[in-house]
């Protein structure tokens, strides 16, 4: 299996790897290096979301996107909530590289879109049908939501910010830090 690496370079994005930083919902650093990584498939979509949200005025900014097994037991045992984080024990689309977190900037202004919560809220607030946000977030949701499932994602409805491809449970392995050349762990 061939993970990509998604650069701010080679595809047009902006990174923002939360979890190369403590400014996580955990409060602490689990990747030691900020990168970001996509399984082929993932990353041909990813692409095709970019040239989507260009002509609109957006860029998008990635927030994770493969999440090596060994990242996915950091982030259970701090929260082990199903409702947000998957079992390792079952497995993440993102530890697949089917799965990437992102959000919108106003490509002119370089400031991101008001999305009503922050990244990893694990809150109903962070639902993409919560009408207890701002209208104007709600209408963000609504055009990243647009942008990405037009790209061919599928979306987590929990997470705003989570988007994957279909099936990737039953379609790709689960893959750990060793995956990498250059792990991130």
């Amino acid at each position: 299996m061939s993970l990509i690496e998604i650069t701010s370079e080679s595809y047009g994005v902006e990174l923002d790897i939360a979890y190369a930083t403590d400014g996580n919902f955990t409060g602490q650093t689990v990747y030691r290096r900020a990168a970001c990584y996509l399984h082929s498939d993932a990353a041909e979509k990813v692409r095709r979301a970019v040239e989507l949200a260009a002509p609109l005025g957006y860029r998008l900014k990635i927030f994770d996107g493969f999440r090596p097994t060994e990242a996915q037991w950091v982030l259970w045992r701090h929260f082990p909530n199903p409702d947000y984080i998957a079992d390792p024990r079952t497995g993440s689309r993102h530890s697949t590289g089917t799965a990437v977190d992102l959000t919108l900037v106003d490509a002119s202004t370089g400031r991101d879109l008001d999305m009503g919560t922050s990244f990893d809220d694990m809150t109903p607030s962070s639902w993409h049908g919560d009408t207890a946000i701002p209208v104007g977030a709600q209408r963000n949701r609504m055009i990243l939501l647009g942008i990405m499932t037009a790209a061919g994602f599928d979306f987590f409805r929990n997470e705003w910010w989570h988007y994957q491809l279909f099936d990737a449970d039953r379609h790709y392995p689960l893959l750990s830090d060793s995956a990498l050349t250059e792990g991130l762990m």
